[in-house]
């Protein structure tokens, strides 16, 4: 009986030590190329209605698989909206966002470089130089 106790034990302290490594080893954005920096955010307070978070991410290159994969680490709710805006570090980018359908100043929309964005239906897209045709328009 004192032997089947022991080893009991034993088997459930290997199981817990692998369920912990397994839980701290998942990969992260820290683990992404690029030198991604998280720099603005802001979340809308409605809890009960659809969430919706922007955000704003230096990088060090344009990276585009990366982007995708910063942006798919990012929180996001049913029935809400995550917006990550992309800026290489060495070039301007705004330190604050607002949320509603203007994201931050548009003296930075030459320098924004991608916009991932998960939408209400969970379907996930990556503009590239999402502000390049409304730039030609401004001028």
């Amino acid at each position: 009986m004192k032997r089947n106790s022991v080893i009991l034990w034993v088997v459930v302290g290997v199981a817990a030590a692998l369920v912990l490594w397994i839980f701290l080893s998942q990969p992260g954005t820290a683990d992404l190329k690029g030198n991604f920096k998280e720099i603005a955010f802001t979340r809308n307070e409605q809890n009960t209605g659809p969430v919706v978070r922007v955000y704003a991410v230096t990088l060090s290159d344009t990276l585009w698989k990366e982007m995708t994969d910063y942006g798919n680490f990012m929180p996001y709710n049913k029935y809400g909206n995550t917006k990550v805006y992309f800026f290489l570090n060495n070039k301007p980018y705004p330190k604050e966002v607002t949320i509603g359908d203007i994201n931050f100043d548009s003296s930075f929309n030459k320098y924004c470089i991608g916009l991932y964005q998960k939408d209400v239906m969970s379907q996930v897209s990556l503009k590239k130089m999402p502000f390049r045709g409304q730039l030609t328009e401004m001028r």
